[in-house]
């Protein structure tokens, strides 16, 4: 057979994975947003300047829902960065209690100080893991009350279980289960080039090595260009959907992908491209049958949420 014959063939595949037959269903916005988080006031680390950015939503062992995000540009020496905490009884319930800084970078387990970036909690059984960024790895920390987690150290004292390597800010991790693996998705920019990456692990605890999951296209390149990676499997469809941001702020933007590979939505094209929201960081949460898309404010000055459906594109 052809060279050209099998690049043909390997390229109608992919595609394959990413259309199919059928309509292409796509995330849309059912309604009004509510916000459930603000400014905190985070006493002597507060600055005007601050940042709610990066998030996670979880319900907690005792029903409440729990937010923690990463408040940026703050006094906390290095990279200004920290985690803080709000609490709600219900998720459709408005301004949600601030509880406090809930954790902040430890250099004593070679974290970058103020370097702690966007959490994501799982539950496993009576147990939450919380995967982390610390600026230069991924982290993780467990706990059993959905409130309180403590750093899982790897045997070298360090918190750090995985890295794309010094210097291009491993971040933005989330954790998805698929089959009988679980997915890791994380952004990280060598060479300045922004990409989706993802690792895969039978136990949480070791990781294989990583492959790029989604970069350029009509997305981009740079390094900034592949923010706060959110993967979605969508039952009805088959399908799983990639939530990829470019942009934050007034001017937000998320391009969305489509793949029934988990592990691949395209790199360098945009075949599985579907729609573009204008969000940033959004997070789809569960609550029973009801879908919910959290997302952050325009003026990045707090978090939002809104009902989700599916619909033809």
């Amino acid at each position: 057979m052809r060279p050209w014959v099998n690049i043909v063939s390997l390229w109608l595949f992919c595609a394959a994975a990413c259309q199919g037959a059928g309509p292409v269903l796509v995330p849309q916005i059912d309604g009004e947003w509510w916000q459930v988080a603000g400014d905190p006031d985070l006493g002597r680390l507060t600055t005007p300047k601050q940042q709610p950015v990066d998030f996670a939503i979880w319900q907690a062992a005792d029903g409440t829902w729990q937010l923690w995000s990463c408040i940026r540009h703050t006094a906390a020496p290095g990279r200004t960065r920290l985690f803080y905490r709000w609490q709600g009884a219900r998720i459709t319930d408005r301004d949600w209690e601030p509880m406090g800084i809930a954790m902040q970078a430890d250099p004593n387990f070679g974290e970058t100080p103020g370097g702690l970036q966007a959490p994501h909690v799982i539950k496993l059984g009576r147990e939450y893991i919380m995967h982390y960024g610390d600026w230069e790895n991924i982290c993780q920390a467990r706990g059993v009350d959905g409130k309180t987690f403590a750093r899982q150290l790897q045997p070298n004292g360090k918190s750090g279980v995985f890295s794309e390597g010094p210097g291009v800010n491993t971040r933005d991790v989330m954790v998805l289960r698929a089959g009988a693996r679980w997915l890791a998705y994380y952004t990280a920019y060598p060479d300045k080039k922004g990409a989706v990456y993802v690792r895969t692990s039978q136990d949480l605890r070791r990781w294989g090595p990583s492959r790029i999951a989604a970069a350029g296209g009509s997305a981009g390149d740079g390094p900034y260009s592949a923010e706060c990676p959110f993967v979605y499997f969508h039952k009805e469809s088959g399908y799983y959907y990639l939530f990829r941001t470019q942009q934050y702020g007034m001017k937000a933007r998320t391009s969305v992908y489509r793949s029934k590979d988990p592990m691949d939505f395209g790199v360098g094209d945009d075949r599985c491209l579907v729609a573009v929201l204008p969000v940033a960081a959004p997070e789809i949460v569960e609550d029973g049958r009801e879908l919910y898309l959290a997302a952050l404010l325009p003026n990045l000055k707090g978090i939002q949420i809104a009902r989700l459906k599916w619909a033809p594109k």
